[in-house]
């Protein structure tokens, strides 16, 4: 009985943890920590914009636009768009800018963003590579404000900020925003503390001398960041340098989406599994252990926590009968949720326990895929403005249902 107490208690506490713990504790710590300097713009730089794609006629003549646009030297801004085999209109469009300066740098085969990015840094000499996808649109002054921190000879990476611009038009989009809002914060305070726990595939930054070639099933802006922070230098977030993008605008594709992220990141951290010592990198293994891997397996230590609570609230344990309660409550409405998760009115009491429950869901399956192998290469748009091509996407609602029986039965069984 008091192994299970104690491991039960402990499963629940982690989730609590990853979610409010660590923001609070992250946040003290890096009020300890002075603020970096600004550095003044550094406009003497080569800089390489990399603009990753694959079918994205829908929106590459818009990037590239921007990108002419930003508040940059012309001579000193280098534009690359490396195309991974689309087969829409995206290559002619791109040729289409060759006279201001675009490259176009073609893939065949889809072999995967990641290895199109090996390609790309083997085509610039620049000092500085900004990575980039074709619907991430920068401020203007986007690429000066990364860029100049790298005067600071610490700095090998930097990140911007990824702000959404449709966070008020669905609820599945609302959600997200909100999701992301908070992981900027995390951001701001890891930097402080340390360095900021990856990188940001819309808009980041590295001394290009410090890229090492990367694995084909490696996620390019998490596994490259780990490396650099390796190699004994540190990753800044600013949220002044700023860009703008759509959210997938749909519950399940974004869910779809975390967990190849996931999936990838797994074993991307197993490759550079040497960040989570704690000898060699100090605050940062707390940052990485505490912000991914952790999350990564919270919903398995949620599982065991609720299963052990039942067990306890069958014991007429007042407090896990509480948890009980509130664990069912949680699914319903997440239940709720799923049933009208397309209604643009959805109340975020329904919308909030659907999110969490199908990312946490989608995040098990990344695990589990990671662990047997299956590591997903090549990419596909989930944005819903992109109609050039049609993904079927798999609905996760089903399975999740499935899941939240389930659970509802293995929390009732002992007063059945």
């Amino acid at each position: 009985m008091t192994l299970i107490l104690i491991l039960t208690v402990i499963c629940l506490l982690i989730p609590l943890y990853v979610y409010c713990g660590y923001p609070l504790l992250l946040w003290l710590l890096s009020r300890l920590k002075p603020a970096l300097p600004e550095p003044a713009f550094d406009r003497t730089k080569k800089v390489t914009l990399v603009v990753s794609c694959y079918n994205e006629a829908g929106v590459i003549a818009e990037k590239l636009e921007n990108a002419l646009a930003l508040d940059y030297p012309k001579e000193l801004l280098d534009i690359l768009v490396l195309s991974d085999g689309s087969d829409d209109d995206t290559d002619t469009i791109v040729k289409s800018f060759a006279d201001h300066g675009v490259r176009l740098l073609r893939q065949e085969g889809r072999l995967g963003k990641t290895m199109g990015l090996n390609m790309a840094l083997e085509h610039t000499d620049a000092d500085y590579v900004v990575f980039s996808d074709a619907n991430a649109m920068y401020q203007i002054d986007a690429i000066l404000q990364l860029v100049r921190f790298f005067q600071l000879p610490e700095v090998g990476y930097v990140v911007g900020a990824a702000l959404y611009t449709d966070g008020k038009d669905n609820a599945a989009a609302a959600n997200e925003d909100l999701y992301w809002r908070y992981e900027l914060k995390l951001k701001l305070w890891e930097s402080r503390l340390h360095s900021v726990v990856g990188g940001d595939g819309a808009i980041y930054a590295i001394r290009r001398s410090l890229w090492q070639p990367l694995q084909q099933k490696d996620i390019n802006d998490f596994v490259n960041p780990l490396q650099i922070v390796a190699q004994g230098y540190r990753g800044i977030f600013t949220p002044t340098a700023r860009c703008y993008e759509e959210t997938a605008g749909d519950f399940t594709k974004e869910a779809k989406r975390k967990e190849r992220i996931v999936n990838r990141s797994v074993r991307g951290l197993m490759r550079v599994k040497a960040v989570m010592n704690p000898f060699y990198n100090g605050w940062f293994s707390f940052e990485v252990i505490s912000h991914k891997l952790l999350r990564w397996l919270l919903p398995y230590f949620a599982c065991i926590g609720l299963v052990g609570s039942a067990f306890l609230a069958a014991q007429q344990q007042i407090l896990f009968q509480l948890v009980i309660a509130g664990a069912l409550l949680v699914f319903i409405a997440a239940t709720i949720g799923g049933f009208r998760r397309s209604s643009p009115s959805l109340a975020i009491w329904f919308a909030m326990p659907y999110y969490l429950l199908m990312v946490n869901y989608f995040a098990m399956r990344g695990v589990v895929k990671a662990l047997q192998g299956q590591t997903q290469v090549t990419w596909s748009s989930v944005r819903p403005s992109n109609q050039v091509r049609v993904i079927p996407t798999e609905s996760g609602l089903p399975g999740l249902i499935v899941v939240v029986i389930l659970f509802t039965i293995c929390l009732m069984w002992p007063y059945v």
